[in-house]
């Protein structure tokens, strides 16, 4: 799960958002948000701080889920973090 975590945290550094970040709290927050969720695409939003949201894009599966993207908004910019590329 380590690798997991430390992938997400790079890719949205990669990005170039240099606000604080938590691979491990970002899957974890996914999974709790589609636990009991039937199968198809799914958009949610999660407040980070007070001017700042990420949104994600989640397919969710039988067995499990796929990551497709994470928008983080700032008041100075939009992130894209593409997890398909």
């Amino acid at each position: 799960m380590e690798e997991i975590y430390r992938l997400i945290e790079e890719k949205i550094k990669a990005s170039g958002y240099l606000g604080y970040v938590s691979g491990e709290e970002i899957y974890n927050e996914i999974c709790d948000e589609i636990e009991e969720k039937e199968n198809g695409s799914y958009i949610f939003m999660s407040k980070k701080e007070d001017d700042v949201f990420f949104e994600f894009k989640i397919d969710v599966m039988d067995e499990n889920f796929n990551l497709s993207y994470i928008d983080i908004n700032t008041p100075e910019k939009k992130y894209h973090v593409d997890f398909d590329a």
